[in-house]
């Protein structure tokens, strides 16, 4: 039956419109052999529940957006898929919109995207500004994501990025490299994640007793395979080109491992390299590359269960910062 409504699934399954209602909500307790007759008519007429109708009812209509900088990215692709499977877990759709890192299409995301069926937001922002933010004109509940932090109303949830990018280069440093060279140093200050990860990486060497040579860190636009590989050409033209890089993403990485071959070197004989994200295609790449693994899954899990929580009580509660865990996964190209 073609736009059924939940009085067609009623009369068909001999219930009550409530009862229905209740197992479509799944949020009641139902007789088994009742549900079972309700879940049969909802199969049978094709029946939806329809956002609006239940927007009207609970004052929520089950939709939540996220909002990324770069989908085309694999590590938000990733993260993307994450948050669709831990908001399906609580019967809620994600609207997936790309900012492209735009301040004014950040804001529009911050702002619901004037849908008054979105009940909340995750934003992983780039270039909105703090004083924006907090002027945004419709206040719906709001949990950022990634490295950019602000003091607004809203959780934030984030992997330890200083401390991953220390981990990562202590293990460089620990198998016994002296020249650890660093690819993802930025100069615009927007860019928070290569700020924090650079942070780290300068703390290693300090506590390697390493001085930090700046030849060893060259200035990149983006994240991306042709400036890792970019990089890592000017630093092999180097008098005392390094030993091991750590790349603070994995695109950047794999550039670095494609410059080094087209040297005529190796990794890891002559240059270990270790990335960041764990993306699918580190683990087929050959060498399979070493990388920190932010937990993409546990990630996605706290920001829908925050924003979630922000839609059923207080979309104003005082801000909140939770971690996710990470873990260095050791592979061909540091071994």
């Amino acid at each position: 039956m073609a736009g059924a409504r939940l009085k067609d699934v009623a009369e068909h399954a001999g219930v009550s419109i409530k009862t229905v209602s209740n197992v479509v909500r799944g949020n009641v307790r139902v007789a088994e052999h009742t549900r079972q007759r309700v879940l049969n008519a909802v199969e049978e007429l094709d029946y939806r529940p329809n956002a609006s109708a239940r927007h009207l009812r609970t004052g929520r209509s089950g939709v939540i957006a996220l909002a990324v900088p770069e989908l085309v990215q694999p590590y938000f692709a990733e993260l993307a898929a994450a948050v669709i499977e831990a908001a399906r877990a609580h019967d809620v759709s994600v609207l997936i919109e790309d900012t492209g890192g735009d301040p004014a299409a950040e804001l529009r995301v911050a702002c619901g995207l004037s849908d008054p069926l979105v009940d909340g937001v995750l934003l992983s922002p780039q270039r909105l500004d703090q004083a924006t933010l907090a002027r945004r004109d419709r206040r719906v509940p709001l949990v950022l994501l990634g490295e950019r932090d602000y003091e607004v109303p809203a959780d934030h949830v984030l992997i330890d990025n200083v401390r991953a990018a220390r981990d990562a280069t202590a293990h460089l440093l620990a198998r016994g490299r002296r020249r650890v060279a660093a690819i993802g140093f930025q100069s615009d200050p927007h860019f928070t994640t290569s700020q924090q990860r650079a942070r780290g990486y300068l703390e290693a060497l300090e506590e390697a007793g390493t001085a930090h040579d700046p030849r060893l860190t060259p200035l990149v636009p983006a994240f991306t395979r042709t400036d890792g590989q970019a990089a890592m050409r000017a630093l092999l033209a180097l008098p005392e080109p390094p030993d091991a890089v750590f790349c603070f993403s994995d695109l950047l990485a794999s550039g670095a491992v494609r410059a080094v071959y087209d040297a005529g070197r190796t990794v890891p004989g002559d240059v270990a390299v270790i990335g960041f994200d764990d993306i699918e295609e580190t683990r087929f790449s050959v060498p399979s590359l070493s990388t920190v693994a932010p937990d993409k899954r546990q990630l996605a899990r706290l920001a829908v269960d925050a924003l979630l929580a922000r839609t059923a009580g207080d979309p104003e509660a005082p801000h909140t910062t939770v971690h996710a865990a990470h873990r260095l996964v050791v592979r061909e190209s540091t071994a």
